[in-house]
């Protein structure tokens, strides 16, 4: 699917509000390592726990993986939540406790829901372990609305050759998850969204998606501005409320464009998700009491088929 000229305004449009939105703030990301590589952490973030229903964004690599090796996430749980790894290199393969097992590659989705609880591991396949590979993505956290946080767990995987295709004047995207420039994501969400991966030539504009409360743009690569700030690469810009953003690419750049309806305040602690900290407390004891009862019987959680490690409750 292809939607000609997205980005380009009405005649009248900038007589009634302005044409490039206002930065709010700029987050510059935090370096952690996870599963033997590094990423750079910008949600959450201390003045910016949230954009719209992401509560959680992470750029992987990019890295470098040499023959025989490859990223190893652990088995681990999560509630609450819905997740997105979208790769632009490498691959790398999903096993969750429902039974599916499957490889993402660039420009797919794997949309994993929690709900009221799910165990994966994220880890190297053998053939680009065996070979290596360079991994570079990112992966989002969508904070569920309360009345879904306790929804049963789920998998769906979307090939690229399903998402739609929008373009503007000199860019050109692919929409990930919910409603942007007159498209739909095939993948099935809990609340107003947009989120996109786009790729924009040197001197390209680029218009935020309308109408969404909260939105924000984080540049991959290449150099661009809004509002006269300039974006630093590695850097998300988060908009002010209302007007009209516009993205000026200075450098052909790679961008990702999120946003929506925001859900309310979330805890976050380790992999967990809710509105309240006593739900958070009960997973946590969910998951020490599922490992001593060996992942079987009464347990809360199970282990993916295949897998006999997990990620032990941090201190």
């Amino acid at each position: 699917m292809s939607v000609k000229d997205a980005n380009t305004p009405d005649d009248n449009r900038c007589e009634a509000t302005p044409c490039e939105g206002a930065v709010a703030l700029l987050i510059e990301p935090r370096r952690r390592d996870i599963g033997g590589f590094e990423v750079a952490r910008v949600l959450p973030y201390a003045k910016q726990r949230h954009v719209g229903p992401f509560i959680f964004f992470d750029e992987m690599g990019p890295a470098a993986f040499a023959p025989g090796t490859g990223v190893d996430v652990r088995p681990h749980p999560h509630i609450g939540l819905s997740t997105v790894t979208y790769l632009f290199d490498g691959e790398m393969t999903h096993r969750d406790n429902l039974g599916f097992e499957q490889v993402i590659r660039p420009g797919d989705v794997n949309w994993m829901t929690a709900g009221r609880g799910i165990v994966h591991s994220e880890r190297t396949g053998d053939e680009p372990r065996a070979a290596g590979q360079t991994m570079h993505g990112i992966q989002i956290w969508i904070a569920l609305p309360e009345a879904d946080a306790e929804t049963d767990p789920a998998f769906h995987h979307h090939k690229k050759e399903t998402l739609p295709m929008v373009e503007g004047d000199g860019w050109r995207g692919r929409l990930i998850l919910g409603a942007a420039y007159g498209a739909t994501s095939p993948v099935a969400v809990f609340s107003p969204i947009f989120y996109l991966a786009v790729d924009a030539d040197d001197g390209a504009r680029v218009a935020l998606p309308e109408p969404y409360e909260e939105r924000a743009v984080f540049l991959v690569s290449g150099a661009a501005s809004a509002g006269g700030t300039e974006i630093p690469q590695g850097a998300m810009a988060v908009f002010e409320a209302g007007g009209a953003p516009m993205i000026e690419i200075r450098e052909a750049a790679r961008l990702m464009l999120l946003g929506g309806a925001p859900l309310g305040a979330r805890h976050i602690w380790w992999n967990l998700v809710a509105s309240t900290k006593e739900r958070i407390e009960q997973a946590k004891r969910d998951w020490v009491a599922s490992a001593e009862a060996g992942w079987t019987g009464e347990a809360v959680f199970t282990l993916p088929p295949g897998e006999s490690e997990y990620i032990p409750l941090p201190d």
